[in-house]
């Protein structure tokens, strides 16, 4: 094990932990947002995902992901149950850390996406279905896809496509998921007519805090060491956030007053826009990439609104428009003046780069919606997606847990 560093070893560790703690601050950063009958489920609903994907992960989740390359779709079984996954570093994905290191790393990417699908059927989903649905997706979704951009002889990686930290893989494929499963399962009864205001917004904004946070684990770890690319990829991380928090305040300022909840959602965007550049964009880069994607999401946000569709948490507006806009961005400011491993994107001399971004988006947006709307409408059939009007209306919070977020 001549190869390994204890340094990377030690940053990704670090980092494998900080991607982990993102997923209960998303519970936090939806849970605010909802009433509070429903408080209890949405934290929930990030929650036992930690607990279900991770164990699918280990099954095999992984193995389908990053094993051997079957036809540039899909991986082996080599990896099931993490067989021969040990110690030992790996030359195609972890040269200088141990193997184990670099696929626990992964799970914590495999466990949060799925939980960002949750924000958009808040309020209304039935526990044992929506397990299942976990589950199906983390297995025909993720894991294809997982395989397609990062594996070693994944067809969007062969053809030159960049997604440093999982802006295709994770925001995308999340994101046009969540806005099928809204189209299947339907509005919240009173959507519309009643109001449905955040019951706790300091909570969202604490949530808002510590993604902010485990967004460096996310995208700096993501270089699999402690390396310049690590920290270019926490500058531009922390850079696009500022960006588009700023300018959300600015929108929702002219709309009225700078809203709390607007300037955590921008930052948010942010962060999840420059997610597939950060390690390949420099920091003036990620200025114009937060500060595009604000509009972009504000406004998508505004047209699902003129729409009438209850996609609860803007889950499609903010991680599937902002990560579509990521993903065409890298093609605009990649450089290899930053990343010798990448490409150059438009601006640097390479139209080619764009067009392969947006060809590897449209691929991706195409299968993880019609697949997703697929399963759910299977399920809805099977075991009912919705709760009943009674169970709706008293909150999820008693009738499917039986308990109280408040006395």
């Amino acid at each position: 094990m001549e190869n390994l560093s204890a340094g990377d070893t030690a940053w990704v560790l670090t980092a494998t932990a900080l991607v982990l703690v993102m997923t209960p601050a998303l519970a936090f950063f939806y849970g605010g947002m909802v009433r509070k009958k429903n408080a209890l489920s949405t934290l929930n609903l990030s929650f036992i995902i930690m607990a279900l994907l991770s164990i699918q992960w280990v099954l095999y989740g992984f193995t389908l992901a990053f094993g051997p390359n079957i036809g540039g779709f899909i991986g082996g079984l080599d990896y099931l149950g993490f067989a021969g996954v040990g110690a030992e570093p790996n030359g195609d994905y972890a040269a200088t850390i141990p193997f184990l290191l670099f696929a626990t790393f992964q799970m914590m990417f495999a466990v949060i996406t799925p939980a960002l699908i949750t924000g958009s059927f808040v309020e209304r989903v039935r526990f044992l279905p929506f397990l299942v649905f976990t589950v199906l997706w983390a297995t025909l979704v993720y894991d294809p896809v997982a395989h397609w951009v990062w594996a070693v002889g994944g067809f969007l990686r062969n053809m030159g496509a960049l997604d440093f930290a999982g802006g295709t893989v994770v925001h995308i494929t999340a994101g046009f998921s969540a806005l099928a499963f809204a189209m299947v399962i339907g509005a919240r009864r009173g959507f519309g007519k009643a109001a449905m205001e955040p019951h706790n917004i300091p909570y969202t904004v604490l949530g808002a805090g510590l993604l902010w946070m485990g967004w460096f684990g996310f995208n700096a770890g993501s270089a699999l060491g402690a390396n310049p690319a690590a920290v270019n990829a926490l500058v531009t991380t922390n850079t696009a956030a500022a960006a588009s928090a700023l300018i959300w305040m600015i929108l929702s300022w002219r709309d009225g007053k700078p809203s709390v909840l607007g300037i955590v959602t921008g930052a948010v965007v942010g962060l999840v826009a420059i997610t597939p550049g950060a390690g390949y964009v420099t920091p003036i880069g990620a200025i114009a990439i937060g500060a595009i994607a604000a509009p972009i999401s504000y406004y998508a946000i505004r047209l699902r609104q003129k729409r009438n569709l209850d996609e609860s948490l803007d889950v499609w507006a903010c991680h599937g428009m902002g990560g579509l806009w990521g993903a065409i961005a890298t093609g605009l400011f990649a450089t290899t003046a930053v990343n010798a491993a990448g490409f150059d994107g438009l601006f640097y001399g390479n139209p080619q780069q764009l067009v392969t971004q947006v060809v590897a988006a449209a691929i991706t947006i195409v299968f993880a919606f019609g697949l997703t709307f697929i399963i759910t409408k299977a399920l809805d059939a099977t075991l009912r997606l919705r709760v009943s009007q009674n169970a709706e209306e008293v909150g999820l919070d008693l009738s499917e847990h039986g308990e109280r977020a408040y006395t």
